[in-house]
């Protein structure tokens, strides 16, 4: 559910909040930390619970819940909204917080102020259905911000991070080609956390806002609001100048990434875009690789030992440097004590993904940053597939807090045993070809019923009952989904 839209009434629910958590007081504080989960309490109700806790010495917090790993978390995505985006015409929202539910407590990433996020979300769906947007959406606007950052710069790798995408609306509804693309993201770093809204019409800036909360104290503030030509600074960012010529298609977080890059707060902000979450292209696993290992004897040693546990018969490799900046990967295997090196275009298929795909695995794991891949599951073996899922939500070999965001048609993978409900996502289309994003956590059938955390998840999506029918054919109850 949208925040903003919650906080809407903040001050009315905060007094009445006030007199709840008394009455509530004599609970164990654990148990109000499931309170403060629910979608329908705003991020300010959140806070004003944990602190009360802590004010009142309860222990919430300070290691009494031995279901939970505590983190030095200094990353995290927590949220993002996109509306008439491609196939997306309404709003969806993809959520990384964990919902109050009881399995898998243990693969949960707790953050120094008690919030519950998700390692892991896998979105499944159609071919067709839109999957792909949705990490698309994210991606363009990641992209929208940065682009402008690294206009003159000459390195290749922010030149392919860079890539050019266009943000087209919804083509199916002759309304919606004329109405603006929106996307709102909440995300953490160290002390922080950010709401982000930017609101883009044919590449123009129509409406951008950044807010942030203070995690040690749960206060909100305006950083600055932009409403086409008008722009109001505030907060930190009060004595901060703007030009009167600024581009109506630059954004203004970009614009002061550019001016005032040594400010705090930007920097904060724009380290996040920057740093702390990478989307994976398939397109040239060698290039990729040399960006991601050859400076990196911490990366090369993870994903020796990834390798050797998922028993690939490689012992190990080496990247040789050629003219022109370009690689070569060389893989070491050893057959009955006799030792042979090829080359990594002489591996099959899947290895040369899986060596596009492992210094980003690898990378994401040592830095705790989260990493957003399509269609991970192709060219993979499902237990290699599972593997690598796994490798996220073990939170002691995932020690700095990473999320793994995927795209994937795999059903081997869709159990119990590997996600929990709320990080299975479901996309497909209705009848005016819009997409619809919900989670499995939130699906419910004609009864009501919620799906058991026992259920047979992967039969039951083949049947049609989650919506998000596979086959090419009309889904089933889709009136249950699309309302």
């Amino acid at each position: 559910m949208n925040r903003e839209k919650l906080s809407a009434a903040g001050e009315i629910w905060r007094r009445f909040l006030y007199i709840v958590v008394e009455f509530i007081y004599g609970i164990k504080c654990k148990n109000l930390s499931k309170i403060a989960e629910m979608k329908i309490i705003t991020i300010n109700m959140r806070f004003y619970l944990i602190n009360h806790c802590e004010k009142q010495k309860t222990g919430y917090n300070k290691g009494t819940d031995k279901k939970f790993r505590r983190m030095e978390v200094n990353k995290m995505l927590c949220q993002f909204t996109v509306k008439n985006f491609k196939s997306i015409r309404d709003e969806v929202t993809f959520d990384m917080q964990a919902a109050a539910i009881s399995e898998h407590e243990d693969r949960i990433i707790k953050d120094t102020d008690g919030e519950l996020y998700l390692p892991v979300s896998a979105v499944y769906g159609p071919n067709g259905g839109g999957k792909t947007n949705v990490l698309e959406a994210l991606h363009s606007l990641v992209t929208k911000v940065l682009r402008p950052l690294y206009a003159t710069s000459n390195s290749e790798e922010t030149a392919m991070k860079m890539k050019k995408v266009v943000i087209e609306p919804f083509a199916f509804d002759e309304a919606t080609r004329n109405e603006p693309t929106e996307f709102e993201l909440f995300f953490r770093t160290a002390l922080t956390e950010y709401r982000y809204e930017l609101i883009v019409k044919k590449e123009v800036i129509e409406y951008e806002r950044l807010d942030r909360i203070k995690l040690e104290t749960g206060r909100k503030s305006a950083l600055f609001e932009r409403n086409k030509n008008e722009i109001i600074l505030k907060g930190a960012f009060t004595k901060l100048k703007t030009s009167d010529e600024l581009s109506d298609t630059l954004p203004l977080l970009s614009y002061l990434g550019i001016t005032y890059r040594k400010n705090e707060v930007v920097q904060d902000v724009l380290g996040w875009f920057d740093e702390e979450i990478d989307f994976l292209n398939y397109g040239n696993p060698i290039q990729e690789l040399r960006m991601a290992v050859s400076k990196s004897e911490e990366v090369k040693s993870l994903m020796l030992q990834m390798i050797q546990e998922m028993d690939l018969d490689i012992v190990d490799f080496r990247v040789e440097e050629k003219e022109k900046d370009q690689i070569e990967v060389f893989t070491k295997h050893v057959v009955d004590e006799f030792e042979a090196e090829l080359n990594l275009f002489d591996e099959s298929s899947g290895t040369r993904k899986l060596f596009g795909l492992l210094p980003f695995i690898a990378k994401s794991l040592l830095r705790g940053t989260t990493l957003v891949i399509d269609e991970l599951d192709a060219k993979i073996h499902p237990v290699l597939l599972k593997y690598l899922i796994m490798m996220f939500g073990n939170m002691k070999k995932n020690k700095k807090g990473a999320q793994l965001i995927f795209t994937s048609h795999d059903l081997s993978t869709m159990n119990s045993e590997v996600f929990r409900r709320d990080e299975i996502w479901f996309v497909a289309k209705g009848k005016c070809q819009n997409s619809k994003l919900y989670s499995l956590v939130e699906f419910k059938n004609k009864k009501g019923e919620s799906v058991r955390k026992d259920a047979k998840f992967d039969k039951q999506y083949l049947e049609g009952k989650y919506g998000a029918d596979p086959c090419l054919k009309r889904i089933i109850d889709w009136g249950r989904v699309n309302g």
